[in-house]
């Protein structure tokens, strides 16, 4: 289990590091996977599950250049550097995190050497993304509490079983 505090510290680490990436291979865009799960265990079963699964789309899609795989109590950070359009590029993650069986559970953000925020789905004219129980953009969920972490983690549960069994 993780505190709030180390959740807070491994994100302005993971900046950090985004950016120290970004000024030592100009003209690149940066791919920085997470994955996403509710409460304060980052490091399980399911988070490797996830991991292995995202870093095998990215490396499907994409011929990385650089890639860092870190693997933390805070959780699983992968960081891929590539050469292209990051609006083409933050395309075809969306379509990894919107169609893969465990997209939902992933984050890839697509950060370009000239911008210091990463590529939203916003700017390639998608919406938010969606709830994993109720399909309510996932951001008023979380806000308003709606659903509880066990329904979240049974969701998350019957979502590996499924992918396990493909």
């Amino acid at each position: 289990m993780i505190t709030l505090e180390q959740l807070l510290e491994s994100r302005d680490r993971r900046a950090g590091h985004q950016q120290r990436l970004l000024e030592a291979h100009p003209g690149r865009v940066l791919l920085c996977f997470t994955v996403q799960l509710p409460g304060s265990v980052k490091r399980n079963g399911i988070s490797m599950s996830v991991a292995d699964a995202g870093v095998k789309a990215i490396r499907e899609l994409f011929e990385p250049e650089y890639e860092e795989l870190l693997d933390l109590e805070t959780g699983y950070e992968g960081y891929f550097l590539l050469a292209g359009n990051p609006l083409e590029i933050k395309r075809q993650t969306c379509h990894v995190e919107d169609t893969h069986p465990l997209g939902r559970l992933m984050d890839i953000d697509v950060l370009p050497q000239a911008r210091q925020m990463p590529v939203s789905r916003e700017d390639i004219g998608l919406g938010p993304r969606g709830c994993l129980l109720c399909g309510q953009p996932a951001r008023v969920c979380m806000r308003a509490q709606t659903h509880t972490q066990a329904e979240l983690l049974a969701k998350i549960e019957e979502m590996l079983n499924s992918y396990l069994k493909l």
